[in-house]
């Protein structure tokens, strides 16, 4: 590796092992056109840190499930691979994952002693299709330490698991009109605006959605405390009345 005015220069083996990937694996990229062609001095070919770049935005496309000619046709529609390298930066904004990573593993037994004869197949179905868990074998799998921490806090408190499970269609339902009308909030004032600059407009789109995770779960919470104040005050003078 040397380093030049313009950057670091790799030999072919130098740039595969700074990419992560097999030397033939470059040089198919490089016949599929894919990766420009090296600067030769001699008879050795020497890359830049822009074909770093394009084997790591080559790379970050195939994640996301991009086949070798959709790439092709990306890159060909980019040019050198700018703006396809922007969208990407606003789709890790916007597309990252809302939810708290975490799973909770049980066995059948376990959970039984939890929840007792309350938990049935069929409200263990009805928890598999909200996408609440999965069943791997004997083990069932619940994707979100939080919701499971606060089924099991109902529960406790005298709610039927049935119940608790069964509202979580109509929590789905509200939730999902909430972000909507968020999204669609964002689309229209930031998202067209935006693509209509261009490259630049993509940079500052990516930091503005980022930016607005925290405001979006503030809207959401804020709006939900406004809610639950209007219901239990009504649930309280229904019960005044009632003992009355």
């Amino acid at each position: 590796m040397s380093e030049t005015g313009g950057g670091r220069e790799y030999r072919i083996g130098e740039l595969a092992a700074e990419a992560g990937i097999p030397v033939r694996t470059l040089r198919y990229y490089q016949e599929r056109g894919l990766l420009p062609r090296p600067r030769r001095q001699g008879r050795v070919g020497l890359y830049s840190d822009a074909h770093l770049e394009r084997l790591r935005l080559i790379a970050a496309l195939l994640e996301r499930g991009y086949r070798l000619d959709g790439i092709e046709e990306l890159l060909a529609a980019a040019g050198e691979g700018r703006d396809v390298t922007e969208l990407l930066g606003l789709e890790r904004a916007a597309g990252g994952p809302w939810t708290e990573p975490g799973e909770v593993r049980f066995t059948r037994d376990q959970a039984a002693d939890v929840f007792g004869a309350e938990l049935t197949d069929e409200v263990l179905a009805e928890a598999v299709e909200l996408g609440y868990v999965r069943v791997e074998g004997e083990e069932i799998v619940h994707t979100s330490p939080r919701l499971l921490a606060a089924t099991l806090d109902l529960v406790k408190a005298g709610v039927p698991l049935r119940a608790a499970v069964a509202m979580g269609w109509e929590l789905q339902a509200a939730f999902d009109r909430v972000a909507y009308g968020f999204v669609r909030l964002v689309r229209t004032h930031l998202l067209e605006p935006g693509l209509a600059e261009g490259t630049a407009g993509l940079e500052r789109l990516a930091e503005a959605v980022a930016g607005l995770r925290p405001v979006a779960r503030a809207v959401a919470d804020e709006h939900f405390a406004r809610a639950m104040d209007a219901r239990v005050r009504a649930e309280l003078a229904d019960l005044r009345d009632r003992l009355r």
